[in-house]
C-alpha cells in the first residue's frame, strides 16, 4: 500500500466556503493526509512554513497567497498544486510549471454554472422577458404586453453568435443544440471544418456581430483581446439584438458598449465588467434595456461543491497515478484565460 500523499489547503475560507465540504474532506482523508484543516492564508507566517516543508499535494483557491520560485523553496516536496477554482493566472508563475510541479484547476467544473446561466440568458433574451417584465410592472395591466405577443420574439430559428471556442463556449455551444438556432462562431483558432463539425458556420466577427439576434462573448483575457469590441463592432448589431458577457469586462470597450446602449437600438446582459465593480455613476446601472449582474455566473452556493468535488478527483486520480484530466502546460498558462 502507498504512503498517504501529504495535503495542504491554500485559499481565503470566506471566498471558498463551500468548495470543500465535510464530505469531500472524508474522501480526501481516505487517500491522504491532511496536514492542517485550517487554509494558509499566508506562506511565511505562523505554522504555514513547516506545513509547506512537508506539503506534498496543495489545494488552492480563491485567496490563495501568490505561488512563485520563493515559495517553491519553501515546499521541497510538493509535487501537485490543485486549484479548486478557474484561472490560476492571478497568483501562479510560470516558474511552478517550469520547476516540474504537476498544476490542475477546476475550470472544467466552473464551465458548467457559466453556460447554464449564458443559456438563460439566450432564452430570455429573445422572448425579451426583461422588457415584458418592466412593462407589465409599470403598467400593472396587459394593455401593451399582449400586443407584443405578436411581435417577431422567441427562441424559434434564431441566429446565435458565439465568440470564442472557449471551455465555456464549447460548453454553450453543446447546450444550444437541443433548440432550434442556426449557431455561428468566430474564433481565429478554429477552422472552417472544425466549426461545421460541431454543427456551427464559421464566420469574421464583424459577419457574426451583423447576423447574429444573440452575440454571447467567451473569449479568454489575454492581451491580444483587450478591448476587441468595439463600438464599431456594436454598430453592426441589427436593431433589438441582444449582447451578453459572461467572459471577462476588459474584453469590451466599455464607454463605446455604453454609448451604443443608450441609442436603446440593442439590448445586454453583462455579468462582468471592467472596472470590475462599475462607478456608481455609471449609466450600466440605470439604463433600462441593460441587465446587469455581480458577476455571478461561474459557481456560487452550492455550485461551489462542483468545483470541490472536480479537484478531490483530480488528487485521486494523481495519488493512483493516472493522468490529470485538466493538467496545465507552461504553453497553456499563457493562452489560458
Amino acid at each position: 500500500m502507498t504512503r498517504p500523499q501529504k495535503i495542504a489547503l491554500a485559499m481565503d475560507p470566506v471566498r471558498t466556503e463551500g468548495v470543500l465540504t465535510r464530505h469531500l474532506l472524508d474522501r480526501l482523508a481516505r487517500s491522504c493526509t491532511i496536514l492542517a484543516p485550517e487554509p494558509l492564508q499566508s506562506f511565511t507566517q505562523g505554522q504555514a512554513p513547516d506545513v509547506l516543508r512537508q506539503t506534498e499535494i496543495l489545494i488552492t483557491g480563491w485567496g490563495s497567497p501568490a505561488i512563485g520560485r520563493d515559495i517553491l523553496e519553501l515546499a521541497p516536496n510538493l509535487r501537485l498544486i490543485a486549484h479548486a477554482a478557474g484561472t490560476v493566472k492571478g497568483f501562479l508563475s510560470a516558474d511552478v510549471i517550469d520547476a516540474g510541479i504537476a498544476v490542475t484547476h477546476a475550470a472544467e467544473a466552473n464551465a458548467i454554472p457559466v453556460a447554464e446561466f449564458t443559456l438563460a440568458a439566450i432564452l430570455f433574451a429573445n422572448k425579451q422577458v426583461f422588457r415584458f417584465r418592466d412593462i407589465y410592472c409599470a403598467d400593472r395591466n396587459r394593455s401593451r404586453t399582449f400586443p407584443m405577443t405578436s411581435h417577431p420574439l422567441g427562441n424559434f430559428k434564431r441566429t446565435i453568435g458565439i465568440i470564442g471556442a472557449s471551455r465555456i463556449g464549447r460548453r454553450v455551444i453543446e447546450f444550444l443544440k437541443p433548440f432550434a438556432f442556426r449557431v455561428l462562431l468566430h474564433d481565429p483558432y478554429v477552422s472552417t471544418q472544425d466549426a461545421a463539425a460541431l454543427g456551427m458556420e464559421s464566420v469574421s466577427l464583424d459577419e457574426l456581430m451583423r447576423r447574429s439576434d444573440v452575440v454571447s462573448l467567451h473569449a479568454p483575457a489575454l492581451p491580444s483581446t483587450q478591448g476587441m469590441i468595439t463600438r464599431r463592432h456594436l454598430a453592426l448589431m441589427r436593431d433589438g439584438a441582444t449582447f451578453i458577457n459572461t467572459a471577462r469586462g476588459i474584453i469590451v470597450k466599455q464607454d463605446d458598449l455604453i454609448d451604443e446602449l443608450r441609442t436603446g437600438r440593442i439590448d445586454a446582459i453583462i455579468d462582468v465588467t471592467y472596472p470590475e465593480v462599475p462607478e456608481e455613476s455609471s449609466a450600466l446601472y440605470d439604463l433600462p434595456n441593460v441587465f446587469l449582474t455581480p458577476h455571478i455566473a461561474g459557481a456560487i452556493g452550492n455550485e461551489r461543491e462542483l468545483l470541490g468535488e472536480y479537484i478531490v478527483e483530480e488528487i485521486e486520480r494523481f495519488v493512483e497515478g493516472r493522468p490529470l484530466r485538466s493538467a496545465i502546460t507552461a504553453a497553456a498558462l499563457e493562452t489560458m484565460a
